[in-house]
């Protein structure tokens, strides 16, 4: 395992690896654990869009819908400049959600020199999906990477539905043009947390090697 993340982190160097799958699909958690092993600083957009409605005192993903294009350009784009990200790698929850925002994620990423070097899919089916959320709510807590705060975009069954329908119509398209530019790693994320992650450490290895740059 540390001999693949060594090789790993040499072939990222200071680009992103942006982790993409259905709502409840485990990216968060896996990004999180993923950059502390990579030595890589963690960006979610649902954690910065819900930081910035709370400071704006907006509500535009309370029912479950993704943020316009026009502000998450305005909103989650210029954290790629960041000064205090220069120099690092980075990975990414779901930066670049709706169709045509890959194109711009890129081109920001790569000005800032982080490119993205991978976008990796946690595989999970929506009944899983639904299970997980059902449980969650049963325990009265949202089982996120780092935070417990109640989100109002997962309130009701209705409205992480709606969740499940942003993806599968505006996110879908995304993952589809990164799997035609040969940049997406598909892992199963129906297993335990430890086997989840190995996997994708696993599957990150083996793409790196595919990148001849090891």
């Amino acid at each position: 395992m540390e001999e693949k993340i060594s090789k790993i982190r040499k072939w990222l160097g200071t680009g992103s690896i942006d982790i993409f799958g259905l709502p409840m699909s485990g990216k968060d958690t896996v990004g999180v654990r993923l950059a502390e092993t990579l030595g890589a600083r963690f960006l979610s957009s649902g954690m910065i869009i819900r930081t910035m409605e709370k400071e704006n005192k907006e509500h535009y993903t309370d029912e479950g819908h993704l943020l316009p294009t026009d502000l998450f350009y305005e909103w989650i784009l210029p954290y790629f400049k960041r000064e205090d990200l220069k120099g690092s790698p980075l990975v990414l929850s779901s930066v670049g959600r709706w169709s045509g925002e890959e194109e711009r994620v890129m081109e920001a990423a790569e000005a800032a020199g982080h490119p993205i070097k991978a976008v990796v899919l946690l595989n999970v089916s929506e009944e899983e999906v639904l299970e997980r959320w059902r449980e969650a709510k049963e325990l009265g807590k949202r089982d996120l990477a780092h935070t417990m705060e109640r989100r109002l975009d997962d309130a009701d069954e209705e409205t992480f539905q709606t969740r499940i329908s942003e993806f599968n119509t505006k996110t879908v398209p995304v993952i589809r043009r990164y799997q035609d530019l040969g940049m997406l790693v598909t892992v199963s994320g129906g297993a335990d947390r430890e086997t989840v992650f190995r996997d994708v450490v696993d599957e990150l290895y083996e793409f790196s090697l595919s990148q001849g740059e090891n």
